[in-house]
């Protein structure tokens, strides 16, 4: 399916949209200071099935790296764009830290 087949009811998120360590130039979407260093798509998975997003991996290539991303995860919207991979980001972040204790 096409991004356009998803338009104002569900997101189309590619790894490197909450990956702290991209720079906006190369695709990242949300703030630094609220995005996850190197988000596994595992990690997308399970934050957007916790969400209850609905989430469905899709195998495509990323427009501005066609040759190194090869997965994206499509959810349903939360309000913006933003504000689901905000929330996405959050739940990984959240993870994490219980993980660490």
């Amino acid at each position: 399916m096409s991004s356009r087949d998803y338009k104002g009811k569900r997101v189309v998120l590619w790894p490197v949209n909450i990956d702290a360590n991209a720079p906006v130039s190369k695709g990242r979407k949300i703030p630094r200071s609220k995005a996850v260093p190197s988000p596994s798509v595992r990690e997308i998975l399970q934050a957007a099935e916790e969400l209850g997003l609905n989430p469905e991996v899709e195998e495509k290539g990323y427009p501005r790296s066609w040759w190194d991303q090869r997965v994206r995860v499509v959810v349903d919207k939360i309000g913006s764009k933003r504000r689901t991979l905000e929330a996405i980001a959050e739940a990984i972040k959240e993870k994490r830290r219980r993980l660490r204790r």
